[in-house]
């Protein structure tokens, strides 16, 4: 028996597939709080012959033994954001969450990949780990499994798999994107709250202005990237939203401003972090605030860097499944993810690709209200891209 026999497997589940992506999207659910979706994930995988499954740190393992040979992790995120649907599909969500950056997808994928490699197992041999994580869109997620116990309650991983699904005109559905090296980036949130005193709006010379001070620091933020970062270095700093006030006529106590910083290298985010604590203070001091500011850290992702041998042995078995032209070459994403923590805990090397969501020539970003995947031949992609992974280092 060979992967096409895995393969065959895989085909024959594409429309139970379907039934359970179009179930997942349905019922979003958001970080750290997705108990129905923990439920259908484990009730799937209690279904497959010969898996252990195993709940921990509001994540599902599922374990597949099968004899000698190489142990392969592969991951998928299922969580969901504050987001209201805007898609129109039949099967949109209709509450304030929604799956705007295609977990449903990728939970999908790997379900689908799991039970073919449980039908064939005359075609491999090692030990595959289908993991499923939570909490990935507040970076709380792979964390809490590791705190769990992760690395002492199942197989150690010879090497960690996981993919991510984008809508882009040039990387259409039934693509995958790879690539060696950073291909996501590191990134940390803050919530900065900056003090000032209140007053009748027709009394500014009795109060210290805390809208005015939030206003100085966006506007001094925009030269951190611009003028203290090497212009050869990538960087982002975004004032996602300022907060103050409740009426136009009073001047609030306080402002709180949430800022995002990404950055492919560590030692830059660091110094774009004391760079804003820096002006900050700063702007405080010209501005008679009363109190210091308060700084909260949040959202830490770590840099995602692909292995070169695990990349260069997953990618020559990804041309020979998905074929050369549907294999591209990955540029490094601005996004960031949190799932090389989970590598990481064991020591062991990883790469994460992506796969194109839409035929059609669109593009939507991922976090959009307007994200809606098509079905096929995307999630038939997903799973063969996980099968070809895996037969990569447990093949026969």
């Amino acid at each position: 028996m060979s992967i096409a026999d895995i393969l065959a497997h895989a085909s024959d589940a594409s429309e139970w597939q379907e039934a359970l992506y179009k179930d997942l999207h349905q019922h979003p659910e958001l970080s750290m709080a997705e108990e129905r979706t923990r439920g259908v994930i484990a009730e799937k995988l209690r279904e497959f012959p010969g898996v252990e499954v195993l709940e921990l740190g509001g994540g599902i393992v599922g374990i597949l033994r099968n004899g000698a040979g190489a142990t392969v992790l592969e991951r998928a995120d299922f969580d969901a954001l504050p987001i209201v649907e805007d898609t129109g599909l039949e099967y949109a969500a209709t509450g304030e969450a929604m799956h705007a950056c295609g977990h449903d997808a990728h939970v999908t994928g790997l379900l689908g990949a799991t039970e073919a490699l449980a039908k064939a197992t005359d075609a491999w041999s090692g030990t595959f780990i289908a993991l499923f994580q939570p909490g990935e869109e507040t970076a709380e997620g792979a964390q809490s499994m590791v705190e769990a116990g992760l690395t002492d309650k199942i197989p150690t991983p010879d090497v960690a798999l996981g993919q991510h699904i984008f809508i882009d005109e040039n990387a259409p559905a039934g693509t995958v994107l790879i690539a060696p090296g950073p291909v996501l980036s590191t990134a940390t949130s803050l919530t900065v709250t900056v003090f000032g005193h209140g007053s009748h709006g027709s009394m500014p010379h009795l109060s210290v202005d805390p809208v005015v001070l939030a206003s100085s620091i966006v506007l001094r933020l925009q030269t951190v990237v611009s003028r203290e970062v090497d212009p050869h270095e990538f960087a982002v700093l975004t004032v996602g939203a300022v907060l103050a006030g409740t009426k136009a006529n009073i001047i609030p106590d306080s402002a709180t401003l949430r800022i995002n910083i990404r950055a492919y290298d560590e030692n830059i985010r660091a110094q774009i972090v004391e760079a804003i604590h820096r002006i900050i203070e700063a702007e405080c001091q010209a501005a008679m605030s009363p109190r210091e500011p308060e700084f909260v850290q949040s959202d830490n992702y770590p840099l995602t860097v692909n292995d070169k041998d695990a990349t260069e042995k997953v990618r020559a078995q990804l041309i020979d499944v998905l074929g050369g032209d549907s294999v591209l070459d990955m540029e490094p994403w601005t996004a960031s993810e949190d799932f090389s923590r989970i590598p990481d805990a064991f020591g062991a090397p990883y790469c994460f690709w992506g796969f194109g969501g839409r035929t059609d020539g669109a593009s939507i970003p991922n976090h959009n209200p307007r994200f809606a995947p098509e079905l096929q031949p995307t999630l038939n992609t997903a799973t063969q891209a996980l099968i070809a992974a895996a037969y990569a280092y447990l093949g026969n």
